[in-house]
């Protein structure tokens, strides 16, 4: 079971730069271990994350298997409009979480 964090400040002035912080706990697999009696253990790793301000893509990243289990991202916005930072991590096997955080600029 994956859970989501994704941590902004509530207000900003218009035109500030902001951290936007993700963290997600998702026990991640490569895919290239393999069991006691020698069974390859699935992929199961997130495949890429997106992050939108208000419907418009501000940062993207795609993973491979040597990501570390509960991926962290920080990045930086600039502050803009009151609104709402949606972030979304896609994986194997139809896996698909988003979390958002509101934000109110002044």
């Amino acid at each position: 079971m994956a859970r989501a964090i994704v941590n902004i400040p509530a207000s900003a002035d218009r035109g500030e730069i902001v951290e936007i912080k993700a963290l997600i706990a998702h026990d991640m697999e490569t895919g290239f271990r393999r069991t006691q009696l020698g069974v390859p253990i699935p992929r199961d790793i997130i495949t890429s994350f997106v992050c939108t301000y208000n419907g418009a893509e501000i940062f993207r990243a795609e993973f491979h298997p040597a990501v570390s289990a509960n991926p962290y991202l920080a990045f930086s916005a600039r502050a803009t409009e009151s609104g709402s930072i949606v972030c979304k991590w896609t994986g194997d096997n139809g896996f698909s979480m988003t979390e958002s955080a509101a934000i109110t600029v002044v």
